[in-house]
């Protein structure tokens, strides 16, 4: 192919290319032309579609517009005429107030009126007494003073008569139930303890197999009742009794350290200062470890958990106690026992009861050399040991020294006076038991109206008989409650005391 061939070729092929792209200019200008006249007739379409939605708003919002004005307009009307309403109510108020305020201008002037003629009526009803007041000075030979001592005393004695009819309704309701529940569970607790009392002396016997023996006993030159004497610390008695010997000492433990030791020298025969020494210090040793299996067994009895030694060898000393006779650690048992069952039957801290119980003595087994009353001391050891302050409480206030804190308390404290009460329980001499009495009967003497006395039943009851034209009906109660708080405070004795104030009036006439 020449030059000339391929330059023509060129120069087709950019002429068709030339031609081409006009013609792609010319279709593009022509589909642009159509889309814009697309464009114009969609647009002139939507504005006239715009113009009429908002021609139809704006009917919408104009009657939106119209439709709220008479609604407002309406609501205007309504509180129009409620103003109008409240403004003729108000006025017609404002009518009634004045009317009422002249009414009560009038009614303040005619009380003021009148409170003047009050004042002058107080001050002549106040010349009047005075004079009153003088005359029956006068008459009476009383100043205002004695007088008005005098309406006291009448007010005072009619309060305490009013006073004393509302005391004994209330006790005799009360005594309706109480008595009798109280009396049927004392009598219940007390009946199901049978305990047998046998009163301690001072001195204890030792039975001899022959009077031969008491030469052995008082050795040469009395050697051996010496060194008897001194080792036991007790008083060794040989009289011509036959076939006895007495062992007295105030000290119960030691009295039966003694009499056990006695025994064995008897037994083993061989009584000299060496043996005698050697067989009472054995016996002390026995002795303390039966008065801590005896004080094991009584808390195992009763069923008192978690008790400390040192709380049991004290309980074991009781063993050898007594108080007025009556043994300290039975009667702390029974006190136990007693208070157990009433708790039972009221329904109070059972196990706690019996602790207290069998605790609530344990002073006493403290020894004169620490000062206190045994109440204290024994509170003082309960401490010490860890015990609970309700424990504590009940040793400290089952005399009546402190405050009781619980019912459990209480409890122990009445099952202590019971114990102590029962028949055959304790004893005391004939010169205190005398005292006792006569001292019952000075309290009861001393109240004006009372014209004799009698303290009967061993005194636990004592009879009071008054002048009936001194003494009502209604002072006689006042007059035996007075006696009774009198002879709590000031006379020391076992379980109750009955007071019985007596008035009688006879009236004698004769038939002719």
């Amino acid at each position: 192919m020449s030059e000339i061939e391929l330059v023509s070729i060129i120069i087709g092929l950019i002429v068709g290319l030339i031609i081409g792209i006009v013609l792609k200019f010319i279709i593009d200008n022509k589909r642009i032309k159509g889309e814009q006249i697309t464009f114009e007739q969609k647009r002139a379409q939507l504005e006239e579609e715009l113009s009429k939605r908002k021609k139809q708003l704006e009917l919408e919002y104009k009657e939106k517009q119209l439709t709220i004005r008479s609604k407002v307009e309406e609501e205007f009307k309504n509180i129009r005429e409620e103003l109008k309403n409240l403004e003729n109510r108000l006025t017609k108020k404002e009518d009634f107030l004045e009317t009422k305020e002249k009414k009560v201008e009038e009614k303040q002037q005619e009380l003021l009126k009148k409170e003047q003629q009050l004042n002058e009526l107080q001050k002549e009803v106040s010349e009047l007494k005075e004079k009153e007041i003088k005359e029956l000075e006068k008459i009476c030979g009383l100043t205002s003073e004695e007088a008005r001592q005098l309406l006291i005393d009448n007010m005072v004695n009619e309060a305490k008569y009013e006073a004393t009819k509302l005391i004994k309704k209330i006790e005799e309701e009360a005594k309706k139930d109480s008595e009798r529940r109280a009396k049927r569970i004392i009598a219940l607790s007390t009946q199901r303890i049978a305990a047998d009392y046998v009163p301690e002396i001072t001195i204890s016997t030792v039975a001899l197999p022959s009077d031969e023996m008491k030469g052995r006993i008082i050795g040469r030159e009395g050697r051996n009742i010496k060194e008897f004497e001194k080792c036991a610390k007790v008083d060794l008695i040989i009289d011509d009794t036959p076939e006895v010997v007495t062992i007295a000492s105030f000290d119960p433990l030691r009295r039966e350290i003694a009499r056990i030791a006695l025994e064995k020298l008897i037994l083993d025969g061989r009584i000299h200062p060496a043996r005698i020494e050697e067989i009472v210090s054995k016996t002390e040793k026995e002795v303390e470890k039966i008065m801590l299996e005896t004080a094991e067994q009584a808390i195992l009895d009763l069923g008192i958990p978690n008790v400390k030694e040192e709380i049991a060898r004290l309980l074991g000393k009781l063993k050898y106690r007594t108080s007025y006779g009556q043994n300290v650690l039975q009667h702390s048992i029974e006190v136990a026992k007693i208070a157990g069952l009433m708790a039972a039957e009221l329904g109070a801290n059972v196990l706690i009861v019996k602790r207290m119980g069998l605790l609530h003595d344990i002073g006493k087994a403290v020894d004169s050399s620490v000062e206190g009353t045994h109440t204290s001391i024994g509170a003082e050891l309960a401490k010490k040991a860890g015990e609970n302050e309700y424990v504590v409480n009940a040793i400290l206030a089952h005399h009546g020294d402190v405050e009781f804190k619980t019912v459990e308390s209480v409890l122990v404290a009445t099952a202590d006076a019971i114990s102590a009460s029962r028949p055959g329980a304790r004893k005391e001499s004939v010169e205190a038991y005398l005292k006792r009495i006569e001292q019952i009967e000075q309290i009861s003497n001393a109240y004006e109206g009372v014209e004799k006395s009698y303290a009967i039943q061993a005194g636990r009851e004592v009879r009071v008989i008054v002048k009936s034209e001194k003494v009502s009906d209604e002072k006689l109660e006042i007059l035996a409650r007075d006696i009774a708080k009198e002879i709590e405070q000031k006379v020391e004795y076992p379980g109750i005391i009955k007071v019985t104030a007596i008035r009688e009036t006879r009236i004698v006439e004769y038939a002719k």
